[in-house]
């Protein structure tokens, strides 16, 4: 990582860099990256503050970074990818990008398709309002695809670090299986011949994350607030990026998000232990993003070094000592 510059700030985890990805990305080392996990601004209609690309340049845009993102992650290393559904513009159907970027990532880069996952956000607002609130002919659109792409058919993952708690029926079973259950063939042939018989420390998770983004009075909204600066608008909750960094690192790994927004990837990867990259390309939000990470300072100075990074971008900063707040 020695070639990159001067990060706009630190922690002693990760470093938080301002710069255009796909040149950033052209620094950085050969398979010296465990997980690259990026949410980029969406292909939507209409032009959004922070910046996205019009749909009919959107996937040639996308993929102009994805070589990259191939030649640094590590043999063993994964891809994630969130993106948002669009719809066409002026037509109730929807745009099929996400699928085409899918499908040039494995059949021109190369990689695999390890599991698809759907993000379901139940508090996401109806939209678009033409086809949803005033026609009426289509419903809320609440689920992103996120893509888990590898380099090779046994990427690193371990599902037992990323367990859910047993249902109460579950914990039924568990409890009584002799009173709850019978073993027997399903109509579907399966035979489940054996009874419950031991808990595990949990239930193994399904690809449909349910995570409601309703973030309002977090320590960044706060900061923001009390600074007067404006928080990034689309930011994906902390737990999203959480599960990832949980299921497919270890301690110590290195995670790389290079369309960072408020740096929620950083954040939660400092959480984990795991050392993390970030790139923006705007300095602003970047600077802001500063606010995940000062949960150890006053108020007014976490503020100050927020402001300090904004009127010169090119400063670094160092944040020590910093506690985190639980997800």
């Amino acid at each position: 990582m020695a070639s990159l510059p001067e990060p706009m700030y630190e922690t002693s985890l990760g470093r938080a860099y301002v710069g255009d990805a796909r040149q950033l990305l052209q620094l950085l080392d050969d398979e010296s990256v465990d997980l690259v996990l990026t949410s980029p601004p969406f292909a939507l209609q209409r032009q959004k503050a922070y910046g996205n690309e019009d749909q009919d340049a959107y996937v040639d845009w996308l993929l102009s970074f994805c070589a990259d993102v191939w030649r640094i992650l590590r043999p063993t290393g994964s891809f994630v990818l969130d993106l948002g559904g669009a719809y066409v513009k002026n037509r109730p159907v929807r745009s099929l990008h996400n699928y085409r970027i899918l499908l040039r990532l494995c059949d021109e880069l190369g990689f695999r398709l390890a599991e698809e996952f759907f993000w379901f956000n139940p508090s996401k607002l109806p939209s678009p309002i033409e086809w949803v609130n005033k026609q009426k002919i289509r419903v809320k659109d609440a689920v992103d695809t996120v893509w888990w792409l590898s380099k090779t058919d046994h990427p690193r993952a371990d599902v037992r670090r990323v367990l859910v708690p047993y249902s109460t029926r579950m914990r039924k079973l568990l409890e009584d299986a002799e009173r709850f259950y019978t073993p027997k063939k399903r109509p579907s042939g399966h035979d489940i011949s054996e009874r419950f018989s031991s808990a595990n420390d949990g239930a193994i998770p399904s690809n449909l994350l349910q995570i409601a983004n309703t973030e309002s009075n977090s320590l960044y909204l706060r900061l923001c607030k009390l600074a007067d600066v404006e928080a990034h608008p689309a930011r994906f909750p902390e737990r999203l990026p959480a599960f990832f960094i949980e299921f497919l690192t270890d301690p110590g790994d290195v995670v790389l998000d290079f369309f960072a927004g408020s740096n929620t990837t950083g954040a939660a990867a400092e959480a984990a232990q795991r050392r993390w990259l970030a790139f923006e390309l705007d300095p602003y939000y970047l600077a802001a993003s500063l606010f995940r990470f000062v949960a150890g300072m006053r108020d007014i100075e976490a503020v100050a070094a927020c402001e300090h990074l904004r009127r010169s971008p090119g400063a670094a900063l160092r944040v020590e000592g910093q506690e985190r707040l639980p997800l």
